[in-house]
């Protein structure tokens, strides 16, 4: 059990170390945040708080993109598998804490191994017709029962060959379409109200502080230094999450 003082102030530190993070490197707000408040309470509160913050910077990240129309056109059919999915799946995350938080550990892993490997896939023009709704279940499920939505979505958006700025807002798009399914999801188990909705826009500031200080940061580091460091915490925070259900 933790004290309500301990929890604020990990929330604090959580939601302005995931701002820092989203703000270097363009995603992660969710990731990071979510695995380091899953300790101090479940995934499910974890994921609720985090509602306001994540749909809001990635609002902003999708609108500030040039090429919405057209991404939307592209991706529409992997997000109108996702949306649905996720909400569904939901019900996963607000139900088992012990395995929401081993499965949300062993996706931080993946997450972390596919970036250190450097694995990149290649999805011919061909293939998104099938593939793309077979992606869009995938990410819904993991979205759903974990609330971290960057897998398989980003895997699939370096595969069919965007480039860096239709790669951002894609990545805002696909979120914010994640996160609006999930809040639906999560209210609909009763995980998501009126109290836990008023504690997600106060968690909008240190997320705010902390994007901002990352923008700032990004211009004075070098970022494969910054993505090295970011991908071996993820492992080991993914690691702790997986593991101590079983310890």
């Amino acid at each position: 059990m933790h004290d309500t003082s301990s929890i604020v102030v990990v929330a604090a530190v959580a939601l302005l170390l995931a701002g820092v993070v989203k703000g270097i490197v363009g995603l992660g707000l969710p990731t990071v945040a979510i695995g380091l408040l899953s300790v101090v309470m479940t995934p499910s509160e974890a994921a609720a708080l985090l509602l306001v913050p994540t749909i809001v910077t990635n609002v902003w990240q999708l609108a500030m993109g040039p090429n919405l129309v057209a991404l939307t056109r592209r991706l529409w059919v992997m997000l109108a598998t996702s949306a649905p999915v996720t909400f569904i799946a939901a019900g996963f995350l607000a139900g088992s804490t012990e395995r929401a938080s081993m499965a949300l550990g062993v996706v931080l892993i993946c997450y972390a191994a596919i970036g250190l490997a450097r694995i990149k896939l290649i999805a011919p023009a061909w293939s998104e017709p099938w593939l793309a709704p077979a992606i869009g279940v995938a990410t819904g499920v993991v979205t759903g029962a974990t609330g971290v939505m960057a897998l398989p979505a980003v895997a699939y958006f370096q595969a069919i060959g965007l480039d860096k700025e239709d790669m951002i807002q894609a990545l805002g798009l696909s979120f914010t379409v994640s996160m609006l399914a999930l809040a639906g999801g999560l209210a609909r188990e009763g995980v998501f109200h009126g109290s836990t909705f008023a504690a997600s826009l106060l968690a909008l500031a240190p997320a705010s502080v902390g994007m901002l200080a990352g923008q700032w940061v990004r211009l004075r580091i070098h970022p494969e230094i910054f993505r090295i460091y970011f991908l071996v915490g993820l492992l080991g925070l993914g690691a702790h999450l997986a593991l101590r259900t079983v310890i």
